[in-house]
């Protein structure tokens, strides 16, 4: 008798197809709970197309152009579009196709942006640093925040997202201030800190375990993992503004048009997650912690569409918007499908 499959289940909102299609986008987002990284978009005929392709433990990823980055364990991969514009393959207007991958060892690797020179700037969790690939090491170091006062793999601080403004990194944010090994579990209640990298100020602390900083339409987005709230910091008051809650523990920030696509995750049960507002805050709305996508409406406030997963995965990492997108196919190393993917740069002859 063969093993049953790992139940897996997707579910939409009723109008979720029509609102991708009018946004004229696909998404991405990961998994590392199960290695996985989605490609959401829609068919010719208007039905919701999903692929999906394992990489072990993958979570931040990043986007210009026509490239992609992705952090997987102990490598970043960069994946290029091969398809030339308004050309399609078997239905598909992206391929991306894993064309480099950086040895980093496992550096716990969260949020990555792309900087003006192509190449990525990664939040090295473990190093509490930003940090960029290296030809000869595991990384090279790029920042730090004042109170670290080594590089050390300790962990001490839980560096983990990044926002950027053309490119710089402009904004990080941290669970905690911590200066020892894993000090920061200690103060996921209201430890956590929103820093300004060119001066390392501080622009607002108090926060439940802050995630997934972004700079979009001039204000400085944050997910408020402990207590379940999209909002933006305030910077002039340096408090966090409260816009939207979300059902789950909140992680991956993206925005098209007036939209904020918002990843959750569901109950974490281990100690590290326990005891945080986010618990009473879904009990006071009489409901239980969901994984999937909110689609949040910047001007309203509300939730105006939703992707919910059950089955075997229960946790996502980072939620990308693809615009001008529509179907989207990443290419994976584990078939033989990548030994055909053979594409020829443009020449003159």
């Amino acid at each position: 008798m063969t093993e049953p499959k790992p139940h897996f289940e997707i579910t939409t909102s009723r109008n979720f197809q029509s609102w991708l299609i009018a946004q004229k986008a696909s998404i991405a987002f990961t998994t590392y709970q199960v290695g996985k990284v989605f490609m959401m978009g829609t068919q010719a005929d208007g039905k919701l197309h999903l692929s999906e392709r394992t990489f072990n433990r993958c979570m931040g990823l990043g986007k210009r152009e026509e490239t992609l980055w992705m952090s997987s364990r102990f490598q970043i991969w960069r994946f290029e579009n091969s398809l030339l514009p308004g050309q399609a393959y078997n239905g598909y207007d992206r391929i991306y196709i894993p064309q480099i991958a950086y040895t980093t060892g496992d550096l716990d690797i969260h949020d990555i942006i792309v900087g003006k020179d192509g190449m990525p700037v990664f939040v090295n969790t473990l190093f509490s640093c930003l940090a960029t690939v290296s030809e000869t090491h595991s990384f090279r170091p790029l920042w730090k925040p004042s109170f670290i006062s080594e590089l050390a793999p300790e962990d001490r601080c839980h560096l983990n997202g990044m926002a950027a403004i053309d490119g710089v990194p402009a904004f990080v944010t941290a669970v905690s201030k911590s200066d020892v090994s894993a000090g920061w579990r200690d103060f996921r209640q209201d430890g956590g800190i929103v820093i300004d990298v060119s001066n390392q100020n501080i622009v607002c602390e108090g926060l439940s375990m802050p995630h997934s900083p972004r700079w979009y339409q001039g204000k400085l987005w944050v997910l408020e993992a402990g207590s379940g709230f999209l909002g933006y910091v305030d910077r002039e008051k340096g408090v966090f503004e409260k816009v939207c809650f979300c059902p789950g523990f909140l992680r991956g920030l993206s925005f098209i048009g007036d939209y904020a696509l918002v990843g959750l995750s569901g109950a974490r049960k281990n100690r590290t997650f326990s005891g945080l507002a986010l618990d009473e805050n879904l009990q006071s709305r009489n409901t239980q912690p969901r994984c999937g996508i909110q689609i949040i409406n910047l001007q309203t406030g509300h939730a105006e569409h939703w992707v919910r997963m059950e089955g075997i995965i229960d946790e996502l990492y980072d939620v990308m918007a693809l615009p001008a997108v529509r179907r989207p196919l990443l290419i994976g190393t584990q078939k033989d499908e990548i030994q055909k993917m053979i594409s020829i740069e443009p020449t003159s002859f």
